[in-house]
């Protein structure tokens, strides 16, 4: 016989799992449902950001982060650190580590709100009384019915034509974070989020790492400013970037991988690497929902249509994350659920598009909220700019790390606050600030004018904003 919800999630990722939570706290009877397994065929929920993105790839920077300074920077402090090694096969042991205590953590908070959880795939069956028919494909199925449908599937990594992943010699995310030794000839094709964080991690770890991009530009979606500094210190940490290549004919074989592409003056080039790591987007994950059942309708890409509410074109089934339009994002896909959830109840969820931060985890960090330099002036706005360098920046020579800024962007006759573009040390905690500041409809001359604590690198922002207005405190 089948169960009976109010609400059936199906995925527990970002999106999934957050909905599921927030619709038991408003008093549903709430189901999620969620394939991921861990090495032991257990339940892994949390999605690709708890198992094969955010999480498990910050546990590597910050590892590899420690390796680093203990061979380049202890030094400068008074510390004599000799034959510092990396073992490859813990740093992979911590991260799995760190990765289950956050699958645990999501299971405790399913059994704490009361929401019931079912390790499978879920799809569609069929239109039922009152809502939809689920199946969950498990070690043992079972059918769900529920009144309203949360589709929470997430995404998968993109693929070269022709090149799929064996997660051996060409890796996606999953494989680039298992990769169990050093290897000394890296290649990465793509040079976004993925590629300069993974990029990162094994460059540190003594691997050369060449990074092939085809766009001309180097991260077009940053701030052209922000962008130029990331590159320059890139540059100086040995990661070897090339833009505007032309990826060709990909051979494995038992030395590794070979890649042949022509570069931006189209000259003919071919690179050797022992691993290769393709990081050139993600595509959306609706395999074995079986939507044709209930007409679910989707998009060239693949993605779920929805409206502004996330809404599908049937009623009561509602889809969230990166299965739909908008930023692949972990912490969109949570926005997404909670308010998906909320107008469900019938209360007035609401997400903005427009202060949504984005992080790069490398070193420096970037990070960003609003509309970039370029984007305004090809929008026609009239804008005021400020910056203020970390290097005169008393915490962050302190720290000894003084690479990047912080940057302002502000609208010329009200003051308002467009947008705000960092790279430089813990630029991921310091957009907070702006994101607070720009969802309160806030002016730059607002942020010039509150207390930040002395020494702090906050204190980039606030100078960042008097030099909006040409002024300047210079701490």
């Amino acid at each position: 016989m089948s169960k009976q919800f109010d609400v059936i999630v199906i995925g527990g990722g970002p999106g999934g799992y957050i909905a599921a939570i927030r619709a038991a706290q408003l008093g549903f009877n709430v189901a999620c449902i969620d394939e991921w397994k861990n090495d032991k065929g257990g339940p892994a929920p949390g999605g690709t950001c708890t198992n094969v993105g955010c999480i498990p790839s910050k546990a590597l920077l910050q590892s590899s982060e420690h390796f680093e300074h203990a061979n380049k920077h202890f030094a400068e402090h008074g510390i004599t650190a000799t034959g510092v090694k990396m073992d490859v096969a813990k740093m992979i042991a911590r991260k799995d580590t760190v990765v289950k205590q956050n699958n645990d953590g999501i299971l405790y908070l399913f059994k704490k709100n009361k929401v019931s959880f079912f390790h499978g795939r879920g799809s569609f069956v069929k239109a039922a009384e009152g809502g939809y028919e689920i199946k969950v494909a498990g070690a043992a199925e079972e059918t769900l019915t529920g009144k309203q449908i949360i589709i929470a599937t997430g995404s998968n990594a993109r693929a070269l034509p022709g090149t799929p992943f064996d997660e051996e010699l060409v890796l996606s995310n999953d494989g680039a974070l298992r990769v169990g030794a050093v290897p000394k000839k890296l290649g990465l094709i793509g040079s976004g989020v993925i590629g300069l964080e993974m990029g990162s991690v094994w460059r540190r770890l003594g691997a050369e790492v060449t990074i092939l991009e085809g766009l001309p530009t180097f991260l077009g979606a940053v701030d052209e400013q922000i962008a130029k500094e990331a590159k320059k210190a890139f540059d100086k940490q040995g990661l070897k970037i090339e833009l505007g290549v032309k990826v060709g004919e990909i051979k494995t074989g038992k030395k590794g991988v070979s890649i042949a592409y022509t570069n931006a003056k189209g000259e003919a080039q071919s690179l050797d690497v022992d691993k290769l790591i393709v990081s050139i987007g993600r595509v959306p994950n609706t395999i074995g929902l079986n939507t044709e059942a209930v007409g679910l309708q989707l998009d060239e890409r693949g993605a779920v249509v929805v409206d502004a509410d996330c809404k599908t074109n049937l009623p009561g089934v509602w889809a969230v994350g990166d299965v739909v339009r908008g930023p692949m994002l972990a912490h969109k896909a949570e926005e997404e659920g909670v308010a998906v959830a909320e107008r469900i109840a019938g209360q007035h969820g609401h997400v903005n598009f427009n202060t949504i931060p984005w992080v790069i985890y490398t070193s420096p960090e970037i990070a960003w909220v609003g509309r970039t330099e370029q984007q305004l002036k090809a929008d026609g706005v009239k804008y005021k700019a400020g910056s203020f360098p970390f290097l005169a920046n008393g915490r962050a020579r302190a720290l000894g790390d003084t690479t990047g800024m912080v940057k302002m962007l502000a609208d010329a006759e009200t003051d308002e606050i467009l947008g705000v573009h960092i790279v430089g040390p813990q630029a991921s905690e310091l957009i907070a600030e702006a994101v607070v500041a720009m969802e309160f409809k806030a002016s730059s001359e607002d942020i010039a004018r509150i207390c930040h604590a002395h020494p702090s690198l906050s204190e980039a922002t606030k100078e960042a904003a008097l030099a909006v207005d040409k002024r300047t405190l210079n701490f």
